[in-house]
């Protein structure tokens, strides 16, 4: 399928800006995730219902098919000192470079990449602790954009270790220190694969008893992995789209999975995407007829209109960010005239926005 309203001249980033009080910005969950808001839109017309999350039952047919992302945020935040001068440092684990085993610094160790602040001193060679030792990362490279390369030691399991010490990585837009409760609220009820710094948080407002009322209705769930990465945060600085560099996301999607969406589309079910990310893996790993091909790997695929959906045919999302991929991304799939409008309207409507928000259906 094609996304409406495409456009008769290249489009920019400044196409997809709109105004947004700060204090509709979400800084806290609702007490229960199924009573979010929800802003119905339906494509082509671009007329809204205003509901509440849980009614989405309603919406959904016999024969639909979810499709979620089982990636789990891993606690990426880690506070500590630097050895020798003892000066505070913030480390932001992004991405496992390379695997090794545990041990002294200058065995195989395992690499990660990393943001680290203050960034300005940290040269190759400093060594970061953290948990009084229990944890320390040498830096073996300085790489642009403020990141560095480092090997890890540690004594037990890296998981196990990161638990403890870690915290939520909260997006900077919430503005605030992460609480207990984030470590089950910043996470979807599905969440198994850990490996993201970002929640896919259309998923956020899922509970187990929705799920349990939508498997009643004969609707299905198929399960991918995207790993959300830093990326996700980055407004597009370039005027043209085109020159934006996306990062890369790591994916996976199972031959259960697969087998699960195409048996969907063969007999004319729906695809129902929950969030931007199962879109851009279901989006990545499709043939030119739609038929997804199971297979892991990492995506660096930008949307934005114009842009042909191939399998996608109803997609469940939050109110994101101006100028970001993820709007550009919603607008290729909605329209952008029909999309910003109803951002316009959730505005009015006191909608609250972005990964702690209120959730959008596009029909």
């Amino acid at each position: 399928m094609t996304a409406p309203g495409r456009p008769a001249r290249p489009v920019k980033t400044s196409d997809f800006d709109y105004e947004l009080p700060k204090e509709l910005i979400a800084k806290y969950p609702p007490e229960r995730r199924d009573e979010s808001r929800l802003l119905v839109m339906w494509r082509g017309t671009g007329s809204v219902e205003h509901r509440v999350f849980r009614d989405i039952v309603e919406y959904l047919n016999p024969g639909d098919l979810l499709v979620v992302n089982e990636s789990r945020v891993i606690p990426a935040r880690l506070l500590g000192r630097k050895r020798g001068t003892g000066g505070k440092v913030e480390m932001f684990a992004l991405r496992e470079l390379t695997s090794g085993a545990a041990g002294p610094l200058h065995a195989a160790l395992p690499r990660w990449e990393v943001l680290v602040r203050p960034g300005a001193r940290i040269r190759e060679g400093t060594v970061l602790e953290f948990g009084d030792g229990r944890l320390t990362a040498e830096v073996t490279a300085v790489l642009p954009d403020g990141r560095r390369e480092v090997a890890l030691s540690f004594a037990g399991d890296f998981e196990t270790v990161l638990d403890e010490l870690g915290q939520v990585p909260l997006p900077p837009y919430i503005d605030r220190d992460p609480e207990p409760s984030d470590r089950d609220r910043y996470q979807t009820v599905y969440a198994r694969v850990p490996g993201a710094v970002a929640a896919p948080t259309a998923g956020l407002h899922f509970t187990d008893p929705l799920l349990d009322e939508l498997a009643a209705k004969d609707v299905g769930v198929a399960k991918v992995v995207l790993h959300v990465g830093i990326g996700t945060f980055r407004p597009v600085a370039t005027e043209d789209p085109e020159e934006h560099e996306m990062e890369e996301e790591r994916f996976d999607v199972s031959e259960k999975a697969a087998g699960a969406i195409n048996e969907t589309r063969e007999r004319g079910g729906r695809v129902v995407a929950v969030g931007t990310t199962s879109v851009r893996v279901l989006e990545t790993v499709a043939d030119e007829d739609g038929r997804i091909v199971p297979g892991s790997g990492a995506s660096r695929l930008f949307i934005r209109p114009p842009y042909r959906f191939r399998c996608v045919d109803v997609l469940i999302t939050n109110f994101h960010l101006p100028r970001s991929t993820l709007l550009m991304l919603v607008s290729a799939f909605g329209g952008r005239e029909a999309v910003l409008a109803a951002y316009e309207e959730a505005v009015r409507e006191r909608y609250r926005f972005y990964s702690y928000g209120d959730a959008m259906l596009l029909l």
